[in-house]
């Protein structure tokens, strides 16, 4: 009853935000639902002058909520579908996740970009975009402004990439009688699902391709999200050689060790052997529509605790380091492509 009498407040405050930016966010899918929530957490969060009330309430929804919704998303995974059709965009995923980690780490240190911003630029831009930086925030502690700034740094590119790569694409030459170069390009290029989809569906559109194109891009980005795994567990294993407590001792690894990883990969366990046994794909479907909405849930209370005229001043090196990310996978994946034979 306490916790709920303590949290109650400020999680409604993110659930009135959130429910109209889902609603939205299904309206137009370029912009995306977290966006439009973090946006909003912005704005009404300048029109509360005493946030103590909802304090509790909204750093809950911004930390556990996000868990749940990395939890969640695991249940959108048949492990079986990814090692079937996924294995011939891995050496593309490998590679371009590599560059945006290498490039976000290079420019840490050449311009003097805080670490942590660093680092969920450069995971989210390498490997889904807002869950990633759900996940991998979680393990650095990084605080709601700098997940804000990943999150709108990642979603200027999301949405140059959803309007250009079709236009992109059809420059280069890519095949128009079949949505595989185009389908592993979006897949392995574009960070976040809501832009992978928008710019595989208009392909599709374009060239009369039905769902080829968006089922291959899906697959594709679906098997860059098992890539949280390895990132998060290597992070919480740096973290722990960094951290030390008051006493100079080191911390603990089961203090920081990202257990919710853990329960994502026992969902995506779950859902492969229900599927195998029978259980059709779309039973699991509410649970991954839920994923989404928890992310627009905990995008909305880091809105709130979000600082915009700050965040709009100390903007300018992250986007040029999103930037550097995007040209760096989009130029390794072509040429990946192009030395696999794919285009």
């Amino acid at each position: 009853m306490n916790f709920i009498k303590k949290n109650a407040a400020g999680f409604l405050l993110c659930l009135v935000i959130a429910i109209p930016s889902w609603l939205l966010g299904k309206a137009f899918p370029i912009i995306g639902g977290p966006v439009i929530a973090i946006l909003a957490g912005m704005v009404i969060t300048l029109l509360i002058k005493d946030k103590s009330a909802v304090e509790a309430g909204v750093k809950f929804t911004s930390k556990k909520i996000l868990q749940y919704a990395v939890i969640l998303l695991g249940f959108g995974l048949n492990l079986n579908v990814i090692l079937q059709t996924g294995a011939q965009s891995l050496p593309i995923i490998i590679a371009t996740i590599s560059t945006s980690l290498i490039v976000s780490y290079v420019l840490h240190k050449v311009m003097h970009i805080p670490s942590k911003i660093s680092t969920l630029v450069g995971v989210g831009s390498s490997i889904c975009g807002g869950s990633a930086i759900a996940a991998t925030a979680q393990v650095i502690d990084a605080d709601d402004e700098e997940v804000a700034q990943a999150i709108s740094v990642i979603f200027f590119f999301n949405v140059l990439a959803a309007v250009l790569f079709p236009i992109f694409g059809t420059w280069l030459g890519f095949s128009q009688s079949s949505g595989e170069a185009f389908g592993i390009f979006a897949g392995t290029a574009i960070n976040d699902t809501s832009s992978v989809t928008a710019a595989s569906s208009t392909w599709d559109s374009m060239y009369g391709l039905g769902s080829a194109t968006l089922d291959k891009a899906v697959t594709v980005k679906l098997t860059r999200t098992l890539a949280i795994i390895p990132i998060t567990l290597v992070l919480a294993l740096i973290r722990t050689k960094k951290e030390k407590n008051s006493n100079g001792e080191k911390v603990s690894m089961k203090k920081i060790f990202p257990f919710f990883i853990l329960y994502f990969i026992a969902a995506s366990i779950i859902t492969t052997v229900a599927v195998n046994m029978g259980v059709p794909s779309s039973f699991f479907k509410p649970m991954k529509e839920l994923s989404k909405f928890f992310i627009i849930l905990a995008m909305a209370a880091i809105g709130i605790n979000t600082n915009i005229v700050k965040l709009i001043k100390t903007g300018g090196k992250p986007i040029v380091m999103g930037f550097c990310c995007w040209i760096g996978i989009t130029g390794v994946s072509l040429l990946m492509q192009h030395l696999l034979g794919i285009w």
